[in-house]
């Protein structure tokens, strides 16, 4: 989609658009006292400017979600159409549009699942999943990964493993393992086979020490983001998918970051050729236009609560302005072949590109991902593989910035998520900053390696 004039969307002021958010805005993660944020007032497909005209070309797809890009015609004009007819209903009544996108997401999704519960966002789309298993169960604990992410509300922000989790563990019930993740293994292994084998075995180990009749749900990010974009070995899903029918657990796959083309396919799952009970999604089933998630339920699920009430409700369930973004993202994406074109790019571009980085650059000590999914972890010492020091990576960020690249940047790594319909040259041209930026921080002589 070609960028539109970026002087179109210059209303307002970027002083006086800081100086209120300063002000009155109390940001999420943060320390507010020491907060400088971008003022960004517009955006138009891989790229987002500020009230100068200053334009980025958006690595980061926001928080990993606006995979159709920013203002998809398409999508901007569904959501007004739909405020002209109707801006909101109770999530009680049938309504068309939502109809309609619980259609778009069940067209997605593996046979044997034709029921979606619509909800605000990712983390109350786990939250729900988490209910839905316990009651189906009859069972109290859910297993999770130490490092994952699974939202900011009470269960799902203890089921997840980083320090998030910490501050907040008010909700019951729930035991953490360590997954896969054989660059920084917990199991010694020297093999991707070996890594999930031993992972597997870990799994079943805590499970059966929990006791197997205890534990309603396994909840995973298929392929966990934030964490850093750790791809599962080749047969892990698969074998806590068989774990968890051997125990009747069901099985939650977190879908929030990873679903709707960001890997290349439209559930990360189908690269493992596994399918969960249940799987959450949110972020890229509407790029985020208007606030939507939701959890896809297997028809053996569902069927629990045919005459059983389900115990669990939103104001905004199925919102109609989110709805209407919903279907248009979707036939957007299927009619432009938005998919298929993050798998090319990834394919053809980002993986090599990322590749012939990590060959030249020392500190690059792996790149991992598929699709327009990966992350660059960086590292002081390629032996030893000590992470790079915070300072280093907010210089990192800073040159990234100040080269005219939005970044994701999470601990020691560079995450590379643009949205799924960048083309080929823009890939290469964000990859030619970030190899720019990483040679002016660590190898300031100019010298590579």
């Amino acid at each position: 989609m070609p960028i539109t004039d970026p002087s179109a969307a210059l209303e307002g002021d970027g002083a006086t658009a800081l100086r209120l958010d300063r002000a009155h805005v109390f940001h999420s993660w943060s320390a507010q006292a020491h907060l400088a944020p971008l003022a960004l007032a517009g955006g138009s497909g891989c790229h987002v400017w500020d009230h100068d005209g200053r334009t980025w070309l958006d690595l980061s797809s926001q928080l990993v979600n606006v995979n159709i890009g920013h203002q998809h015609p398409r999508v901007v004009a569904a959501i007004q159409e739909q405020a002209a007819v109707l801006a909101t209903i109770a999530p009680a009544t049938a309504n068309l549009t939502r109809g309609r996108a619980a259609q778009a997401v069940v067209r997605h999704a593996p046979p044997g699942f034709s029921k979606v519960f619509f909800t605000n966002g990712g983390a109350d789309a786990n939250e729900n999943a988490i209910r839905m298993a316990r009651l189906h169960t009859g069972r109290d604990k859910v297993v999770s990964h130490y490092r994952s992410y699974h939202g900011n509300t009470g269960a799902a922000v203890v089921a997840t493993g980083d320090w998030r989790r910490v501050p907040n563990e008010y909700a019951r019930g729930h035991v953490h393992v360590f997954g896969p993740y054989a660059y920084r293994s917990e199991f010694w292994s020297t093999s991707p086979e070996q890594e999930s084998e031993r992972a597997l075995q870990h799994l079943a180990h805590v499970i059966a020490a929990e006791g197997p009749d205890s534990v309603a749900a396994i909840l995973l990010e298929s392929v966990p983001g934030t964490a850093g974009v750790l791809v599962p070995p080749p047969g892990y899903l698969a074998g806590v998918r068989e774990i968890a029918d051997r125990y009747g657990i069901v099985l939650i796959l977190d879908e929030v970051m990873a679903g709707f083309g960001r890997t290349g396919t439209w559930f990360a799952f189908e690269q493992h050729g596994v399918v969960p009970d249940l799987v959450t999604f949110a972020k890229g089933v509407n790029s985020g236009y208007v606030p939507a998630g939701g959890v896809l339920i297997s028809d053996a699920v569902a069927a629990t609560f045919d005459d059983r009430v389900f115990p669990g409700g939103l104001t905004y369930s199925g919102h109609p302005l989110a709805m209407a973004a919903v279907v248009a993202t979707i036939e957007a994406m299927e009619d432009e072949l938005v998919v298929e074109n993050a798998a090319a790019v990834g394919r053809t571009v980002i993986g090599p590109g990322l590749a012939d980085l990590a060959a030249r650059h020392a500190a690059v000590g792996e790149v991992r991902g598929t699709g327009v999914f990966w992350a660059v972890e960086l590292v002081s010492d390629p032996v030893t593989r000590a992470p790079l020091p915070p300072a280093t990576m907010a210089a990192i960020k800073a040159g990234l910035l100040a080269r005219d690249v939005l970044p994701f940047v999470q601990d020691n790594r560079v995450h590379v998520v643009p949205p799924c319909i960048i083309s080929p040259d823009e890939a290469r041209e964000g990859l030619a900053v970030l190899d720019a930026v990483l040679t002016a921080v660590l190898e300031p002589s100019g010298s590579t390696t």
